[in-house]
């Protein structure tokens, strides 16, 4: 595997390399790591999608566009009532 520069702030490596190391890693096996493990945009849309087919077949759950809003603001009041967000 040919290996390639990122630039980032000194500060943005240093944290990184300090998270990599509490897991045991270097921060070029962590980086490595996250980026098998972590989605992209289109992969989190068909995981949702997948995931609502399913819940849909199993119990009928599909809500519209506005029953979605409604849960995403729910969602986010309860995030900043437990200081997440």
């Amino acid at each position: 595997m040919s290996d390639a520069n990122i630039r980032i702030p000194v500060e943005a490596r240093d944290r990184l390399a300090e998270i990599a190391a509490a897991e045991g890693l270097s921060l070029r096996g962590w980086l490595a790591r996250l980026a098998e493990t972590a989605l992209t945009p289109a992969e989190r849309v068909a995981r949702a999608e997948r995931a609502e087919a399913l819940l849909r077949r199993w119990n009928g759950y599909g809500p519209d566009a506005g029953e979605r809003a409604d849960l995403d603001r729910e969602i986010d009041r309860r995030l900043h009532r437990v200081d997440l967000v």
